[in-house]
């Protein structure tokens, strides 16, 4: 099983736009990376998607992979368009410096108002960036959303085993 990416970290962005990648991240991108060997700069793909999208995903070459052979296998339709759309015409091909930065492009800034801090939250095989004051409103208006559905003092994992139990999973 592949590793993935786990916490959250928030980094100062300097003025050209370059961020440090949380140490961990690093070693999850290099394994990820099936053209990685020590002493290479290891790749990543950004997508950035369009106007509906507050944040970056940051994708290694192995997820990216993924994704796009998933996309491929979908019949010709619209949604298949706007999926190729947004992973292979609305990303950013790049990679992590010698330093363990990531240089983020004017455009990207820019796209989430992103300036002096950077909060990384991991997602599973990926990895998503967002100005911290966006993700603080973003989790407090899902919390909101969320609370009609779960009781209140409910443990999530705890109501992950429930969905599991439901379906047989168990």
């Amino acid at each position: 099983m592949a590793r993935r990416f786990r916490g959250e970290h928030t980094f100062k962005v300097d003025a050209k736009g370059r961020v440090s990648i949380p140490a961990f991240f690093r070693r999850v991108i290099e394994a990820g990376d099936p053209n990685w060997t020590d002493g290479l700069r290891p790749e990543i793909v950004i997508v950035y998607g369009d106007q509906t999208r507050d944040y970056l995903e940051v994708f290694t070459v192995n997820a990216i992979n993924a994704l796009d052979d998933k996309i491929a296998a979908l019949p010709r339709s619209p949604l298949k368009r706007k999926l190729e759309r947004m992973v292979s015409g609305q990303s950013h091909e790049t990679e992590i410096d010698p330093d363990g930065r990531l240089v983020l492009p004017q455009k990207l800034r820019e796209k989430i108002g992103l300036q002096k801090e950077a909060f990384f939250i991991a997602s599973g095989d990926t990895f998503q960036i967002w100005k911290p004051e966006t993700f603080a409103a973003h989790e407090a208006e899902y919390a909101e959303e969320l609370g009609d559905d779960v009781p209140e003092g409910t443990d999530p994992l705890d109501a992950l085993d429930m969905v599991l139990d439901a379906r047989g999973a168990r």
